[in-house]
């Protein structure tokens, strides 16, 4: 069982962990945990195709609906807050000519024992920035936690 309280370490372990026996083990604790998990990439220029990358695995593995709009809105500021850790404070970067390479992770669930607390996101990003140069990049990671 992976412990509740956790949602954000959950995220980072998972984008983290590559692909492999270890990740199995973390996606096997958070399912019977209650907790519902995608993983994706993306690479771009563009953070609206970033944000477009995870709304869309979110949708695809039953994370989101896209028939709630708060559910897209947590999820939105949660993507914004992990992109800020990527850019260092900052989500535009095309216009800063940096370029990102990505694996995230998205964690939805109830990470708290009182149920009055509710369902609660988590968006991680492990990867690298940089000049669109090959070799001129750097390493990243950004996460961003909300309430559903």
């Amino acid at each position: 069982m992976f412990p509740k309280n956790q949602i954000g370490k959950a995220a980072m372990l998972l984008v983290l962990s590559g692909e492999g026996e270890e990740q199995d083990r973390l996606l096997k604790a958070l399912d019977e945990s209650g907790f519902t998990v995608a993983l994706g990439r993306v690479g771009t220029m563009d953070s609206q195709k970033i944000v477009a990358a995870v709304e869309t695995a979110a949708k695809k593995n039953g994370i989101i609906s896209s028939e709630r709009y708060r559910e897209e809105h947590a999820l939105y500021h949660a993507i914004m807050e992990a992109l800020l850790g990527v850019g260092r404070g900052v989500v535009s970067f095309g216009a800063q000519l940096r370029t990102v390479g990505l694996r995230f992770s998205i964690v939805r669930g109830r990470p708290y024992a009182s149920p009055d607390e509710g369902e609660w996101i988590a968006v991680a990003f492990y990867g690298t920035i940089g000049a669109p140069v090959k070799g001129w990049e750097h390493e990243a990671l950004g996460i961003g936690i909300n309430h559903m």
